[in-house]
């Protein structure tokens, strides 16, 4: 391995001198050639070589050589978290803490090594809507219900360095890091010098992956991983395939960036790119402004991908300029071109496999009815067979089957995206021309992603018309996407949709639409562009060939068609050209760059070392992973079922994020505590409460357990062997007084979907033992090996079905424990209560040797304690 000075070479940018680690030349003398490799690999071997020093040789081969069954280190420069996962990830540094002082250790010695930005924006509800203040109303519910979470973050702004809380209002977690906090590359005293590297992150949301459209390396993780991450450890993973897709085609006459999205979440999922980084190239790229690429990045884990990376090329410049930070555009792109990460330096890039895109087929479609890859193109769907959705005499109770009672423009995926917000304000107001008006019993909304997205409206005259249209601003954050829907129309209405057991569905801009997520009483969520979000408004159905069939009757009692309202090409790029300028940027995020310490609104700021809790909280509670019950190895031997699952189950299902029922375990736990229905809040900002969270777990209302014979739907189970049906909740409780360790069976793709690692917390707490499954997705099965769960894999050819399995009988892990090894295959004996035994094969998913180590210590948080004392 060459010497540290030699790893380096000099750069100078508009008079300023930077030295950075040349990977080229580094590698160059040990024998090696960058060349082949893809642009993640190249950031990847640079962090390599600047953390490791003399001691990353070993690695760089085994990089050059794609070899998999490495363990990778990775020091990320910064982590970004949001508040549903980030709140529990500064609950758990404030138990660390409370653990290392109990011990004699010194609780200061808990803090964050490195940068890591905090985002408010998962609590804000739809609770208003439809009137010009109803930005204020929510804000001001959000911070009366949020108060004790607020509380405590206020603490954790003083008591903790190196983290930067913003406060609410200010936009999405995604499209904030991608319009203010990134400089694309960072920079960093060295002695004398000032080094310059990639900027790279994780975060606390799968969708922290929009970074990627500026080139810049980023990916979700579990707020687990994240934690590690804040306090100084390397992530340590196997490399992941690196899959090239090369764009071809131009760009269809009228498109819009969620119509590319959707064709390639439905084609790379179809593919099989689950753990995989994507790489975009070819011709089609040039052509794709920012904004459409970070719509496609975002949606990265719709694909099932890691990442969604764009190369670092002219439009990254533009952007940079654009956003007012044309002060590092120039270090940018002379970084870029002499590390070998400009587009044109990967033209001898070799990718593991690679795939072709024509954008001329991104149709306008939309996605649906429960999975992002279900896209259905819009002038396939059947025509309507009546045309009851056209009489203006449907009152507003008077929904049927099929009818939309949410229409939300929400989320960083689209709002993000100027060109298509203008097509729907532009459709919007030529709606209000016609005097057509959404239907009744459709609940609007309109949530951007950032305070750029009002301002761009505003500047060019359009804000009016979506506002008049009923899309009125309900806040600056993850809402209906995420759950945060609240009520929809009426009482009346929900009452309507209750007695008669109506399908009733919601429409979003958002990402994600799996069962249950955006409100229990919309059994169907489908995803689509703004300009169809406002479409369907309209309609008030999703029955239609929005081709084909008219939408409304004009005030003439003439009917309306979709191509009567879209704006033409021509249209579209005027009001584009003309809406954004750097000081939009400037304003919208005026104060934050500078913000050490953001005060959310709760004036109780303390810079004390431990924080206070109050046992009478319903929101924050002390962590209790550091307690002898959770530390060591779980019990691998008579575990019994507590919940048979199928294919594609998400973490939405296994730790849902929204609305809290009366009647479910949470719900009760909240009112035994005096808290009333109207301050449920969701489960999402109950995290941070592990005895509210642990009581979310599988209680997902849309839930198929088929341990329930019955086809009963949501949070139950049979409890073994009595055979009684119950809660999944109270089942485990039962299951833990008499000691008997638990096991989860499940089919492919298990734990698809958001980031949140009480997916995993909330069955370690429950006293699951073991997950077995077909398939993981990567994110969730990370946490499961992060909190001490033994993920295992049928071997192929096997699983519950071809098995035989009911979910009746008991499983033990023969292998010993000292043999479970990182991927090995280890013995599972599965043994029914009449005494037939039967002993199979499965693979060990702890697929590297830092997992095993916190599988035998219980898990990643108890094996921190020991470093700080």
């Amino acid at each position: 391995m060459p010497t540290i000075d030699s790893r380096f070479s000099p750069l100078t940018v508009e008079g300023q001198r930077f030295q950075y680690v040349d990977v080229n030349k580094t590698l160059s003398s040990l024998g090696l050639s960058a060349e082949a490799l893809p642009f993640s690999l190249r950031v990847m071997a640079e962090n390599l070589i600047r953390q490791l020093g003399d001691d990353a040789e070993t690695s760089l081969r085994a990089l050059c050589a794609r070899n998999r069954a490495f363990d990778y280190r990775f020091n990320p420069a910064r982590v970004v978290l949001q508040d549903l996962l980030g709140t529990p990830a500064l609950v758990d540094l404030a138990g660390l803490r409370d653990a290392v002082a109990k011990e004699g250790g010194d609780p200061l010695s808990v803090n964050p090594k490195i940068p890591t930005h905090f985002i408010v924006d998962h609590s804000v509800n739809v609770n208003s809507w439809g009137e010009e203040d109803a930005l204020e109303k929510n804000m001001a519910i959000e911070a009366q219900i949020n108060q004790e979470r607020f509380s405590f973050l206020d603490w954790a702004d003083g008591a903790f360095s190196n983290l930067s809380i913003i406060k609410p209002g200010n936009g999405i977690l995604h499209q904030v890091n991608l319009e203010r906090l990134t400089g694309v590359v960072a920079t960093q005293r060295m002695g004398e010098e000032t080094l310059v590297f990639p900027d790279t992150l994780v975060g606390t949301d799968s969708h922290t992956t929009m970074i990627n459209a500026i080139g810049v390396l980023g990916w979700g993780v579990g707020g687990i991983e994240a934690e590690s991450a804040m306090l100084g450890r390397s992530l340590v993973f196997s490399l992941p395939e690196i899959v090239g897709v090369y764009l071809e085609g131009d760009l269809p006459k009228g498109y819009v960036a969620t119509d590319i999205a959707l064709l390639l979440t439905q084609m790379l999922r179809k593919e099989g790119v689950v753990g995989a980084i994507v790489e975009f190239y070819g011709p089609g790229v040039a052509n794709m402004s920012l904004a459409d690429r970070a719509t496609i990045s975002n949606m990265a884990p719709e694909f099932g991908a890691t990442a969604a990376m764009f190369p670092v090329d002219g439009r990254t410049i533009d952007y940079l300029a654009m956003s007012a930070r044309a002060d590092r555009a120039g270090l940018v792109e002379a970084y870029a071109k002499a590390q070998g990460l400009w587009a044109d330096a990967l033209d001898t890039a070799e990718y593991d496999r690679t795939l072709t895109v024509n954008l001329a087929d991104a149709k306008r479609a939309i996605s649906g009815p429960i999975q992002p890859h279900q896209r259905l193109v819009a002038a396939d769907r059947p025509a309507a067979n009546k045309t009851s959705y056209l009489s203006k005499e449907r009152q507003q109770l008077d929904v049927e089957e099929g009818d939309v009672v949410i229409a939300a423009i929400t989320s960083c995926t689209n709002t993000s995206n100027p060109r298509g917000v203008l097509t729907a304000a532009l459709i919007a107001k030529k709606a209000l021309a016609l005097g057509l008006t959404r239907k009744p019993w459709v609940k609007t909304s309109f949530a951007p992603g950032s305070r750029v997205v009002t301002d761009y409206l505003a500047n060019v005259g359009l804000d009016k018309s979506l506002y008049d249209l009923g899309f009125n601003v309900v806040g600056y954050g993850c809402m209906t996407c995420n759950g945060m829907s609240g009520p929809l129309a009426s009482p009346e209405l929900e009452d309507t949709i209750r007695s008669k057991g109506l399908n009733v569905n919601a429409v979003t801009s958002g990402n994600r639409n799996f069962a249950g997520r955006v409100h229990p009483l919309a059994r169907e969520v489908f995803i689509m562009s703004p300009p169809m979000i406002v479409a369907h408004a309209l309609a008030g159905t999703t029955a239609l060939n929005f081709d084909k069939d008219p939408i409304a009757m004009s005030a003439a009692n003439e009917p309306v068609y979709l191509a009567d309202l879209w704006p033409s090409e021509d249209e579209i790029n005027a009001v584009e050209a003309n809406c954004l300028s750097s000081n939009l940027f400037d304003r919208a995020y005026q104060g934050i760059d500078q913000a050490e310490h953001n005060q959310i609104g709760v004036q109780n700021l303390t810079s004390a070392a431990q924080y206070t809790w109050d046992e009478n909280s319903t929101y924050i509670q002390s962590p209790p992973y550091w307690s002898y019950e959770l530390s060591g190895q779980p019990a691998l031997n008579d575990m019994r079922v507590l919940v048979k699952l199928g294919d594609h189950i998400t973490t939405d299902h296994i730790s849902p994020s929204g609305a809290i029922l009366p009647d479910s375990d949470a719900g009760r736990f909240l009112l035994e505590k005096g808290i009333g229905v109207p301050d449920f809040n969701s489960y999402g900002t109950r995290r941070g409460n592990h005895l509210a969270a642990q009581r979310a777990t599988f209680a997902n209302p849309r839930l198929l357990n088929e341990l329930c014979t019955d086809g009963r739907e949501g949070p139950f189970t049979r409890l073994l062997p009595d055979n009684t049906y119950t809660s999944v909740f109270t089942a485990a409780m039962a299951y833990k007084a008499r000691k008997v360790p638990l096991v989860v069976l499940a089919g492919k793709n298990y734990g698809s979907g958001s980031s949140r690692d009480w997916a995993a917390k909330g069955p370690k707490l429950l006293g699951v033992s073991v997950v077995l499954a077909e398939s993981f997705e990567r994110i969730h099965r990370s946490n499961l090996a992060g909190l001490g769960i033994l993920p295992l894999q049928f071997k192929e050819g096997d699983d519950r079905n071809s098995l035989g399995l009911t979910g009746e009988e008991r499983f033990s892990v023969l292998t010993p424990s000292a043999e479970i090894k990182a991927r090995a295959t280890l013995q599972l004996a599965i043994e029914s209560d009449a005494g037939e035994r039967k002993v199979i094969e499965v693979t060990c998913r702890l697929d590297t040797d830092e997992e095993v180590k916190y599988f035998n210590q219980g898990g990643l948080l108890p094996s921190l304690l020991p470093e700080y004392l």
